[in-house]
């Protein structure tokens, strides 16, 4: 705009204070509107509190799964098992003494051995009662129980078959197989047959193995 009098130069004048006074009508207006934003933000935060960001579930676990364990000790309490197997067929007449009550030594022990067996000179720890059984369970349950009584350091054991007196023709099966199973185990060292008050001719009363110190 050129000026060519006075009247022009009071003109523009005050066109610079009319854009002066709406510069600052415009900065005090978003003055206010930041001051409420802020408020209202504020407000809010008070109102929920402490927050945390959530994790990130939509990523992908590229992590590869840890390999199967390896089950050493079932693989080497199935050797065991293999190792312990007993057989039924096993001739025991010619290692039973043939007295009037049978009985069984290994090889190298004394005959002193049965004979303190007999009299009672030790004491019984633990029994199992195989009578009732069929084979195989009566097997298996023997075969647990000699183990674990060895590994727990016991020496003297009962073993009840009973008399046979229900088996047909009345003999007794399940006592000629125990028989058999124990000459069978390592951990066995000598039986006898048991004293009429721990079962007579129902019952074995075997001696086993001491358990060996670790090196």
């Amino acid at each position: 705009m050129k000026i060519h009098s006075l009247a022009d130069l009071k003109s523009v004048k005050k066109e610079i204070e009319a854009q002066a006074l709406r510069a600052a009508a415009l900065a005090a207006q978003r003055a206010l509107e930041a001051k409420q934003q802020a408020a209202r933000r504020n407000l809010f935060q008070a109102a929920v509190g402490q927050v945390q960001r959530l994790p990130q579930s939509q990523l992908a676990d590229l992590k590869p799964a840890p390999p199967k364990p390896i089950p050493k000790q079932h693989l080497l309490d199935e050797a065991a098992a293999l190792q312990e197997a007993i057989s039924d067929e096993v001739d025991v007449t010619t290692l039973l003494e043939t007295d009037e009550r049978l009985s069984f030594r290994r090889p190298g022990v004394g005959p002193d051995v049965t004979q303190k067996l007999r009299r009672g000179k030790w004491s019984i720890q633990r029994q199992v009662d195989l009578h009732g059984l069929r084979t195989d369970e009566a097997r298996e349950t023997l075969t647990t129980f000699i183990r674990d009584a060895h590994k727990q350091g016991i020496r003297c054991v009962r073993v009840v078959t009973g008399k046979g007196l229900g088996s047909p023709g009345k003999e007794p099966v399940l006592k000629d197989k125990v028989h058999r199973w124990l000459v069978q185990k390592a951990e066995v060292v000598a039986f006898v047959q048991a004293q009429p008050a721990h079962g007579g001719a129902g019952a074995l009363v075997v001696l086993l193995q001491p358990v060996r110190a670790a090196l």
